[in-house]
């Protein structure tokens, strides 16, 4: 719906009197905020948005947002989820979760989500540790990490949450560092825009148990050169200079120097991120050097909504039955009577 007067809202609308209780520099508080300035750009109702997390700090996100919401079972946002839409697709959903929330015990959920693409939107704060239950390794924990469940450093290997996305058919898949609060802020802006699943991963820093998991790639004095913003359209440029950028040779995405050997911007690849077949955009979550953010996938198709009204129609259109009482007076049936049962 088109924002009103009658909805014409700021951030302060969407805080809860709820104190905050992350631990000071949490990036979830970035996240929070960026939340709350971005829900008055969407035009949608207050009354009609709904927070539901699973279990984790990323969890007690509904407590302190003014809204609809749940605190709900571990892993298991994204089936309630599911539920809260279809039984009232008007809603705006939103399911808050982290690493270990999504990638373990709610793996299962978050791939078939992905793959049914529900019209909902979800944000997965991903810290690559268990911070809640103080620090143990995740799903997304590097090979090596050391944390109290491994303190000879973790063996097994990390999921990629944007491989694992875009394996299980999502659609929509964006990245974002947890202290860009502007950008991030536009990109919930567009995935309550995009029609089907949305999901962003946020890599969020925990300060208490993994302290610095992305500053290689976050930190403010290199991340120009450490990361590459995409945008639908425009070629893929990054570096403090803008003198960088992607092509693709063969096989493989490189980096190359706009400027050396003959490469003009004209050479660089351009970004699609609408493009119906996911390799590139699987090939850009997996590069390490530059480390890819934005948008990367956002493809429509007709959600699972769309196709089981089509499927209902389809029905309804050559069935005999047009009510339900045309079915229950189908074929045999009896009516008892005061004088005893009368068949018919």
């Amino acid at each position: 719906m088109e924002a009103t007067l009658e909805n014409n809202y700021t951030y302060k609308d969407f805080e809860s009197n709820q104190e905050v209780r992350w631990c000071p520099g949490c990036d979830d508080y970035v996240i929070l905020r960026a939340m709350q300035k971005a829900l008055p750009e969407m035009g949608v109702k207050k009354e009609d948005v709904v927070f539901i997390s699973g279990i984790g700090c990323s969890s007690r996100f509904p407590y302190y947002m003014n809204t609809y919401g749940m605190h709900s079972i571990h892993g298991r946002a994204p089936a309630i989820a599911t539920g809260t839409k279809l039984a009232n697709p008007n809603l705006s959903v939103w399911v808050i979760t982290g690493d270990g929330d999504s990638m373990a015990i709610g793996g299962n959920h978050f791939i078939h989500v992905l793959r049914r693409n529900i019209n909902l939107n979800i944000i997965l704060f991903n810290n690559e540790i268990y911070g809640l239950t103080k620090g143990q390794f995740s799903p997304t924990s590097t090979i090596g990490q050391k944390t109290k469940s491994s303190p000879y450093g973790n063996t097994q290997p990390p999921f990629s949450p944007g491989e694992l996305a875009l394996g299980a058919q999502a659609r929509f898949f964006a990245r974002i560092g947890g202290n860009t609060p502007k950008e991030m802020t536009q990109l919930f802006i567009e995935a309550e825009k995009f029609k089907g699943t949305s999901l962003i991963e946020v890599l969020q820093n925990c300060v208490i148990f993994n302290d610095g998991c992305y500053t290689k790639y976050t930190d403010k004095a290199i991340r120009e050169d450490k990361q590459l913003f995409v945008e639908h359209g425009k070629p893929m440029v990054f570096g403090k200079n803008r003198d960088k950028g992607l092509v693709l040779n063969k096989l493989k995405l490189e980096v190359v120097t706009i400027g050396e050997n003959g490469i003009t911007e004209a050479d660089i690849l351009v970004h699609d991120a609408k493009e119906q077949d996911p390799t590139l955009h699987q090939m850009l979550v997996r590069l390490e050097y530059p480390l890819v953010t934005g948008i990367i996938r956002s493809h429509e198709e007709l959600t699972f909504g769309e196709r089981e009204l089509a499927v209902t129609a389809q029905v309804q259109a050559t069935s005999k039955y047009k009510k339900v009482d045309d079915l229950f007076f189908s074929g045999d049936t009896y009516q008892i009577k005061e004088d005893g049962v009368h068949y018919e």
